[in-house]
């Protein structure tokens, strides 16, 4: 079948099959489904088998193959399901990552079933196209055995973890295997005929598109210097990738395999070009406010939550790059009063060619009760709120609130902690100056999506550690919570994902952590004029054009040389790994350990740019206990000055030693780990030689299919900065999560991060803090942007803004009364557990 987009015999239902229902995996029993595959492939495997033909002999390897991994899978399948509920937060919100792996291997076997049952009618019509089909049930029945792969791995989950919890907490063991193991896993038939099978049918022509671009811009990623040689090679060369599934989920794989960070933000970052931009802007909600500000790095005094009367400064952001202005953007369904001041248009910057505005201009209206700080999301490395602004037009238009949306600097050439710095000084200019942007600041929402759901839950911890006015409730939609690449089942997920695989997932994490290698001429590159680049983008594209010929007219009259087809074929994201160490070996390395970078913690000793220091009169001594990144005073008239509260002593972006060993060697007895041993000396880490399927519990004579394209290029990220909990919220310590104010999770049963929401949720729960978790179906990572794409990605929206209206308007989610869910143990050793070995092994 053709998930992605492509017109398939046949009728088709729901899910793009006739008469298949999807039910949640623990209410179904998987055997008359894998009953069904398996007597259909021995129907076709007999048929075709009487035929000598090249073709019919391709189709009986397939159908044995899919009868083969089905037989394999089914009582591995029976199994999960059984268990799969205890790991969900609560019995209302039935999600986690073994449900989510669960529904993806059940949608992959309909998807197969229906293809067989389509076989085995029409395999004796004249119509009947026996190399399609063929290509077809290849591609299913590879995904499948990289399935059965993904299942042997969650089996290894469930007895290493704790019960409950979704992450293998050790740096080494389990996530170190997996990584191993998907950097030479065959990935190449996700991206192919398979590719999206898992979402929505019609969120898959939107894949198919996605992915034919990247492999059509990657082609050309490293042959051209400037976009505009990339753009106009791409649109030439893409129509081979749409015809070609095959060639297209290798050419995928190779890319995510080998390019580097830098190749991720120049394509995500297409999305900011202003044709784009513009056609979008004609389809949104017109708005009447969307000016972009700029404002100077100036020291805010803001009023203590506890103590009104009472100040503490708060510092512009200074991290990696020295003081800087911060940029933002905001947006307003309806002209305000504030809006159009002259004291609010001296932060305005003119954006793109001046207009002239001939709308007759209303007159304004009145504040709005309700503030909405926007962070855009883009893995820490990628985009702006231009690329979010359709679905902040709808909100704005939805909410009646205005709303400011934060442009932080991006990694990895300002990597963490920059970026919450300048989110956190955007909060508070926007508290301090809510009147400018026509709100009068009653009720004020932080909103984001994946990496802006990861700032808008740290600014709201170091607001609460500084001890100002919190935000009256988070709205976070798929939100990274734990920036590692640590194992899960929902991770595991990465393996098929288009849009967030495990190798660039791992990429824009690192080069947030300030350990990803940066070639400094690009980044010279990137600084450059947009004139400059034009300039020079114009003559690489002439130099092209001229080689290119060149090249083509020696290659005829070389007429004794012959190049295979593989050779013409070879894609330049292969040959750029040797480009890279042989042309520009001048790289910078921002690896940074916890030590270095406190560093660029506020000193008095600093160079005119202290940190927030308290001061009182007459207080000496406790201006010598107070952190550096305090400055609190007391307004004339105030009366005796107090210290902040006892969680606002060490106030800055880095734990001392006694903290970090508490957020991670001494994690409360909610989630101690008990069966997880611990680690290892340095010198005995390395694991005793064993073979791949030992190591992951494969089945005897079982193995995932290996990638034809090397291994991929990605490292386990130890770096201590990834414990951070400004970093790395979930694994904050008790103490800083009581802070939070009420938080509303939106998350996406098949995306690659559900469980940091899943685990996150846990968490606050068991504090008893106000947290609601709401998870979409059928929809990949990121819907927010693709949210005029289909009815279930606007129907996701409006939850997420039905979330934020709850917020303003006072109507906070319950604190749980109820402790977690108890459950027995599920004893794992042989002769002790209630699910023999065999209904375990895949």
């Amino acid at each position: 079948m053709a998930p992605a987009g492509e017109e398939e015999e046949g009728g088709t239902g729901r899910n793009g099959y006739t008469g298949l229902v999807v039910v949640p995996p623990e209410q179904m029993d998987p055997r008359p489904l894998f009953q069904a595959v398996d007597a259909l492939c021995q129907d076709n495997i007999h048929h075709f088998g009487e035929s000598g033909s090249e073709v019919s002999c391709r189709l009986v390897q397939a159908f044995s193959r899919i009868q083969e991994q089905s037989r394999g899978l089914e009582p591995a399948v029976r199994a999960l399901a059984a268990v799969c509920p205890l790991f969900d937060l609560d019995p209302d919100t039935p999600a986690n990552g073994y449900r989510s792996l669960l529904k993806v291997v059940l949608a992959c076997t309909q998807h197969i079933l229906h293809k067989c049952r389509y076989v085995t009618t029409s395999r004796r019509g004249i119509f009947f196209r026996a190399v399609h089909n063929c290509s077809e049930l290849e591609a299913y029945g590879a995904a499948l055995t990289q399935l059965r792969a993904l299942l042997c791995f969650a089996q290894r989950l469930l007895t290493a973890n704790r019960h409950g919890d979704l992450f293998f907490r050790q740096e080494r063991g389990l996530s170190e295997e997996f990584l191993k193991e998907y950097s030479t896993m065959h990935k190449g038939c996700f991206y192919g005929r398979c590719l999206g099978f898992q979402f929505t049918p019609s969120i898959r022509p939107f894949l198919q598109t996605i992915s034919i671009g990247l492999v059509s811009f990657g082609e050309n990623y490293k042959r051209h210097e400037s976009g505009i040689s990339v753009a106009a090679s791409s649109f030439f060369i893409s129509g081979r990738y749409a015809i070609d599934p095959e060639l297209r989920g290798a050419e995928f794989e190779r890319i995510t395999q080998n390019l580097d960070v830098n190749f991720w933000k120049s394509f995500w970052n297409i999305t900011e070009m202003e044709v784009l931009t513009s056609l979008v802007g004609i389809a949104s909600t017109a708005v009447r406010i969307n000016k972009t500000l700029t404002v100077p790095p100036v020291s805010l005094e803001m009023p203590l939550s506890s103590d009104p009367q009472r100040t503490v400064t708060i510092n512009p952001p200074v991290a990696h790059t020295g003081p800087g202005p911060v940029h933002m953007r905001l947006i307003s369904y309806q002209l305000r009063e504030g809006q159009e001041s002259e004291e609010l248009n001296a932060f305005t910057k003119p954006e793109g060619p001046l207009s002239l505005d001939l709308r007759l201009r209303p007159r304004p209206g009145p504040l709005s009760p309700h503030l909405i700080i926007h962070f855009h999301g883009g893995g820490f490395v990628a985009q702006t709120s231009k690329s979010h602004e359709p679905y902040l037009r709808t909100w704005a238009q939805e909410l009646e609130a205005p709303i400011l949306s934060v442009d932080y600097s991006l990694a990895p050439e300002a990597p963490f902690p920059r970026a919450l710095e300048e989110c956190f000084y955007a909060y508070c200019w926007a508290l301090r100056h809510c009147r400018l942007l026509g709100s009068t600041g009653e009720r004020i929402c932080l909103a984001g999506d994946s990496a802006g759901g990861n700032l808008c839950i740290t600014v709201s911890l170091r607001a609460a550690s500084v001890g100002i006015r919190l935000p009256d409730g988070i709205m976070v939609a798929y939100p990274a919570t734990l920036l590692q690449a640590t194992a899960s089942p929902s991770r595991l997920l990465t393996l098929m994902d288009p849009l967030l695989p495990l190798s660039v997932l791992s990429k824009c994490l690192s080069a947030y952590a300030g350990t990803e290698r940066v070639p400094v001429e690009e980044r010279a590159l990137e600084k450059q004029s947009a004139v400059s680049q034009m300039k020079r983008g114009t003559a690489l594209f002439l130099r092209d054009i001229r080689q290119g010929a060149a090249s083509w007219l020696s290659t005829l009259m070389e007429g004794n040389k012959k190049m295979s087809p593989e050779t013409i074929r070879k894609s330049v994201s292969e040959a750029a790994l040797v480009e890279e160490d042989t042309i520009n070996r001048q790289v910078s390395l921002k690896s940074k350990t916890i030590q270095d970078l406190s560093l660029h913690q506020y000193s008095e000793n600093s160079t005119g740019h202290r940190g927030a220091q308290t001061r009182s009169e007459g207080g000496k001594d406790r201006n010598q206990q107070s952190p550096p990144s305090l400055s609190v005073q007391s307004s004339p008239g105030a009366g005796e000055q107090q210290s902040p509260s006892s969680h606002q002593d060490q106030v800055n972006f880095f734990l001392t030693d006694s903290e970090s060993e508490h957020s991670t060697d001494k994690e409360p007895s909610a989630h101690s780990k008990e069966n997880i041993p611990p680690v290892p000396a340095a010198e005995d880490t390395s694991p005793p030689p064993a073979s791949p399927h030992l190591l992951l519990g494969f089945p005897e004579g079982f193995q995932p299919l290996r990638s034809q394209n090397g291994v991929a290029n990605m490292s386990l990220q130890t770096s201590a900065i990834v414990h951070n909990p400004y970093m790395s919220p979930l694994l904050a310590p008790d103490s800083m999560l009581q802070g939070l104010p009420p938080v509303h999770i939106v998350a996406c049963a098949l995306d690659p991060m559900l469980d940091d929401s899943v685990m996150f949720a846990k968490r606050l729960r068991a504090l008893n803090r106000p947290v609601t978790l709401k998870v979409v179906d059928d929809l990949p990572h990121g819907f927010l942007t693709l949210a005029h794409l289909s009815p279930e990605t606007r129907a996701a929206t409006d939850v997420c803004i039905q979330r934020i209206r709850q917020i303003l308007r006072e109507d906070p989610p319950a604190a749980s009364s109820t402790a977690p869910r108890k459950h027995r143990k599920l004893e794992r050793s042989l002769g002790k557990s209630p699910v023999t070995e065999r209904e375990i092994g895949a």
